[in-house]
Formats: C-alpha cells, structure tokens, sequence
C-alpha cells in the first residue's frame, strides 16, 4: 500500500502535469503539419482530376477549373492545401499572383497532347522554374494520360 501511495503522490505532486496527462489521459492528437502547393498546367492537363483523385471525391461531373479552387488533401502524417489554377489562355498570365505563399509546386502537364500544347506547357513550366516566387520550391512535374495511345514516354516528354 506504501508503495501505491508513494505513486499517487509522485503522479499527483512530483511529475508536470503533462507528463501525467499523457500517461493518463487520451488527448486530441498532435496537429499534422500543413504545406501550401501550387497546381499549374495547361487546360485539360488533369489538374482538377488529380486532386478529385487525392480527396477521393467521384471523378463523374468534373468541370475546367475556369479561375482557382483550393482543395485540402489529406495524408497520413500532413495536409496538403493545393491551390489549383485554370490553365486557360486568358487565366494563364494571372498565375504569378497565387505564387506567394506556395511551399511547393505541382506541374501537370498532359503526354498526350499536341506539338503545340506541348511547347506551350514546355514554356509555362521554364517561365515558373524562373520565377523568384517558385524558383527555390521543390516542383512534381506528372507526366499525365499516360493511359492514352498517344501519350509520350516519360523520357519523350
């Protein structure tokens, strides 16, 4: 009995509360950890079903993104906030102004698409790889449709 007292008083008076807390007591666990991304890429590219993927919503009625959506993905161990920004001609020259702020950036690009489309993707992803707001950032370049016949290999694209 001396040595169950002994316990009740070490728990009660001698260790930090906290300590007895978390020997006891089941708390809210620990926040994750948030990071903010950027999600840029060519109209069509797969930006918004990639992330309706990610947040395991229904890929049916998926629509163009036609100015920005944010989207919380949950992980495991993080969350990611993923701005995503239409890819439209007209929507393309207004991305710099979502850059502040992003911890990283997703480019998705579309390996089946035209020359064209191609090129065009190819100088949108130099031109944000050169801005200041992103050039430090890590960057995931996914190389998108490759279930399409016409999709281009990894190392073509």
């Amino acid at each position: 009995k001396k040595s169950n007292l002994f316990l009740l008083f070490l728990f009660c008076f001698a260790l930090p509360w906290q300590c007895f807390r978390a020997l006891c007591c089941k708390g809210p666990p620990p926040p994750r950890p948030e990071y903010d991304l950027v999600c840029i890429g060519l109209s069509g590219s797969g930006k918004t079903s990639l992330l309706s993927q990610l947040c395991s919503e229904s890929p049916e009625n998926i629509v163009s993104t036609t100015g920005f959506s944010i989207k919380a993905v949950p992980f495991q161990n993080a969350i990611l906030n993923v701005k995503e920004l239409g890819g439209a001609d007209n929507i393309r020259k207004y991305w710099s102004r979502y850059y502040q702020g992003s911890q990283g950036v997703i480019f998705v690009l579309d390996s089946a698409s035209s020359e064209d489309d191609l090129e065009t993707a190819r100088n949108e992803l130099h031109s944000a790889l050169q801005h200041p707001q992103l050039c430090t950032l890590p960057f995931l370049i996914l190389a998108n449709h490759q279930d399409k016949p016409a999709a281009r290999s990894v190392q073509e694209v």
